[in-house]
């Protein structure tokens, strides 16, 4: 395809193999489980359900899942519990992860739950960091530092590992960030994770933040991994992820449909199409439709119309110049081309098809495609048949629509 699409991601220079960026060995996380059925939305799915979703992350060569926050009820104690067996008795390629408070009893349901799958559970601390929501708690530093101190000594004393997670790291005053991450790092977490919480960070800020946490993490002197954990509210979640990866995080947080409190988290779907795009992926991805029609199913939250790749018309064209050019490039035999003539993403990753129907906006390409679709032959008074109901119509033509309109086809 580099005969056809040169790719301005690599600066333009006229020698690009020059400027292709180093690419480091991405790793992801879903949080579809956890974060993800905070969606007000979104329904609790069963836990076979569950358990199946966890096979189609294995599928996608997804590395970890959070599988839930066990202290916030029975019900999801006992659900985390029995998604880590299905994992531990499939010997899933999966890390399990779940989320805690920085409260003692939240570590040690994880450290329960870790001991009676049999497996390690990442422990995912999270706390706030920003100044909002320290004055709303009543909360200060030296009570964050503490508590810190004391969680992540807790889950590291028991064996299990720790993703120190600063909620709010987007608005947090560097000093905060500074000694939060320092304090975890130095009581044994060896991953930490910057949260854009409620979504407010832009590509400048992703870029500035990585930076400032790195070099933190070269003067602890540990082996210290970094997340990032993104949310939608200002429609920046994937750009910032992105930006974030290219800044040097380790890890990027997602979830199925980009599901999440309020608008939602970074879409995990589309995190691995644009990574597969950018050369950073290399993974199958025909398993993501599996992904994302069952989140749709499950959690009863629909897939927009106009939902990047997956969603209904994201190969669906009714307008004439658009069609012309998809049907002279498989006229001539270049399927691949058809594909990505006026697509950025090619449909047939996913085993779909460029979709050309006939409206106000079509041409007679559209009108003769269809017909060949449908058994008639594209005679001029065919063509001329559907083209007066196109343009008489103010939307998309439906299959019964046209066919009223024309004879039935001989060999029908």
């Amino acid at each position: 395809m580099d005969r056809w699409v040169y790719d301005w991601n690599r600066c333009g220079d006229p020698a690009p193999e020059k400027c292709v960026p180093e690419a480091r060995p991405v790793e992801v996380h879903d949080e579809t489980l956890r974060d993800g059925l905070q969606c007000p939305s979104a329904k609790n799915p069963p836990l076979q359900a569950k358990r199946d979703f966890l096979h189609i992350l294995v599928r996608m060569g997804v590395h970890s899942v959070d599988i839930g926050l066990p202290a916030s009820g029975r019900h999801v104690r006992e659900d985390t519990l029995r998604l880590a067996e299905e994992i531990a008795r499939g010997s899933l390629p999966l890390e399990a992860a779940c989320a805690a408070r920085t409260v003692e009893a939240d570590v040690r349901s994880i450290v329960e739950i870790s001991q009676r799958a049999g497996i390690p559970i990442c422990v995912a601390l999270f706390i706030g960091s920003s100044a909002v929501r320290k004055f709303i708690e009543g909360w200060d530093l030296a009570f964050l530092l503490k508590a810190t101190r004391e969680c992540v000594s807790l889950a590291v004393g028991e064996g299990l590992p720790v993703v120190f997670v600063t909620e709010d790291t987007t608005r947090a005053f560097p000093r905060v960030v500074r000694d939060l991450y320092a304090t975890a790092m130095g009581c044994g977490a060896r991953r930490i994770c910057i949260a854009d919480t409620v979504g407010c960070a832009t590509p400048t800020v992703a870029r500035n933040l990585v930076a400032f946490v790195r070099g933190l993490m070269a003067e602890s002197g540990q082996e210290v991994r970094l997340d990032w954990h993104g949310h939608n509210d200002r429609g920046l979640g994937l750009m910032t992820a992105l930006v974030a990866l290219e800044a040097g995080v380790d890890r990027l947080h997602g979830s199925a449909l980009g599901l999440g409190e309020r608008v939602g988290n970074t879409p995990l779907d589309l995190l691995l199409v644009n990574l597969k795009l950018m050369g950073r992926w290399p993974g199958d991805l025909a398993p993501l439709s599996d992904y994302v029609e069952w989140t749709a199913r499950w959690t009863g939250v629909q897939i927009p119309w106009n939902y990047p790749v997956f969603g209904r018309d994201a190969y669906r064209t009714s307008t004439g110049v658009h069609a012309s050019a998809i049907l002279k490039a498989l006229d001539q035999g270049h399927d691949a081309l058809a594909d990505v003539v006026y697509s950025a993403v090619p449909p047939s990753w996913f085993d779909k098809s460029q979709i050309i129907e006939v409206g106000p906006m079509s041409g007679e390409s559209n009108a003769i495609f269809w017909l060949k679709g449908h058994g008639f032959e594209p005679t001029q008074e065919n063509i001329a048949a559907v083209m007066r109901l196109a343009k008489a119509s103010n939307q998309t033509l439906s299959d019964d629509e046209l066919y009223g309109a024309l004879a039935p086809p001989e060999n029908a």
